[in-house]
């Protein structure tokens, strides 16, 4: 049986379920599918939660079509098989592969099993769109809610976060970068050597979600009193500025002199601060995401080209780091550079201090220096405990 191939926002046209008794209804949908639509459209104003939240639901309601069930039918036990199918989809040749329009016949859902973390989001996220179809009168209850405590499970398992780059890795990547190009090359090549330079200096400095960084324009570096900020608007549709560090005003006037553009942006500019090999239009949030990684692996492979066999570790790293992992970085290297929680908070646009908490790593490494004190005494290599014993009577 072939896998639906659905559009933008049609998931299943399977699901023809009779819409709910008209007088506890609230929403105009007259199937499952119109009925999560309805909820997406909440999320229009933002297009990269737009994206997450229909992903999640798509494989939901695809899922569901394979088991017979609609919205209304999903116990706490289904629940439990499908985040079981979210870390293994079998077949997996119908339903993991690589990304291709979503028209293709090719296309599926998975592009490789989920995560324990990604299982959790996925949860987290249907638990909402849930709520959201109890109160349109879609659905009676949210079971979602009745796996509250295996989320707590695994959030405790993870009390923080690992997945960025260490000072002396990024460090080496920094310089790595940096590197001059050679007095022969292309002007092609001059220009993707200053966009990659912007690019990771970018992600570093302000710790922006790939999606603010596609979405970012040259007047969204805006002057203060004195002060130079950048303004985003990111997840959540939350309006926010973030002080911009010397080093990335630099950054931005050399990119601004490599364009022959003026020094500073003026508050009018809204031409794409990352720019496509033709200088004007902007990149797009997959050809950055590409871009970033192609650069982990070009990295990667200098570095085991240049420390041999010392460098595999550090250079599987490379390889694994995804765009996100700069924003860890950054926020993880702000945090032990002694930004404040409140201000670390603000810089990384969370809306909770505990989430932000998680990226510090400089209080682990405290605990783990004081731990350190608390240890066996030390014996001669020449002398048994018993031995001492004995002279110690």
């Amino acid at each position: 049986m072939p896998l639906p191939s659905p559009n933008a926002i049609a998931f299943q046209e399977a699901l023809l379920v009779k819409a709910p008794d008209v007088s506890t209804l609230r929403i105009a949908a007259a199937n499952d599918a119109q009925a999560v639509t309805q909820w997406l459209n909440e999320y229009r104003a933002s297009p990269q939660t737009w994206r997450t939240y229909r992903k999640e639901a798509e494989r939901l309601l695809l899922w569901l079509g394979e088991q017979g069930l609609t919205l209304k039918q999903v116990r706490r036990e289904h629940l439990m098989r499908f985040e079981t199918f979210l870390g293994d989809p079998q077949p997996a040749a119908r339903w993991i592969g690589p990304p291709r329009p979503r028209e293709h016949p090719q296309w599926r859902p998975f592009r490789r099993p989920l995560s324990p973390a990604s299982r959790r989001q996925s949860l987290i996220i249907l638990q909402g769109m849930y709520a959201w179809l109890v109160e349109a009168g879609w659905v009676e209850h949210n079971p979602f809610r009745l796996m509250r405590d295996k989320r707590r499970r695994l959030d405790n398992r993870q009390p923080g976060i690992e997945r960025y780059l260490e000072r002396p890795l990024w460090e080496w990547l920094w310089a790595w970068i940096n590197r001059p190009l050679n007095a022969e090359a292309t002007e092609k090549a001059r220009y993707q050597w200053h966009r990659r330079r912007l690019i990771f200096g970018f992600a570093y400095l302000l710790a922006p979600r790939i999606s603010e960084m596609a979405a970012a324009r040259m007047g969204d570096f805006l002057q203060r009193e004195g002060r130079w900020w950048w303004q985003t608007v990111g997840k959540g549709d939350r309006l926010a500025r973030i002080p911009v560090p010397p080093s990335m005003l630099e950054l931005l006037i050399e990119w601004r002199h490599f364009l022959n553009l003026s020094e500073f942006p003026s508050i009018e500019e809204q031409s794409a601060l990352l720019r496509r090999q033709n200088g004007l239009d902007g990149l797009g949030v997959n050809q950055l995401y590409r871009l970033i990684k192609e650069t982990f692996r070009q990295a990667a492979d200098a570095l085991e080209n240049e420390q041999g066999e010392e460098g595999v570790a550090l250079a599987v790293m490379l390889r694994r780091a995804s765009p996100h992992w700069l924003r860890h970085t950054a926020i993880t290297h702000q945090a032990q550079n002694g930004v404040e929680l409140r201000y670390l908070t603000r810089n990384a646009r969370h809306s909770r201090l505990d989430t932000t908490a998680r990226y510090l790593h400089a209080e682990a490494e405290e605990w783990h220096q004081q731990s350190s004190s608390h240890e066996l005494a030390v014996f001669s290599p020449r002398r048994t405990p018993r031995d001492q014993h004995e002279s110690n009577p």
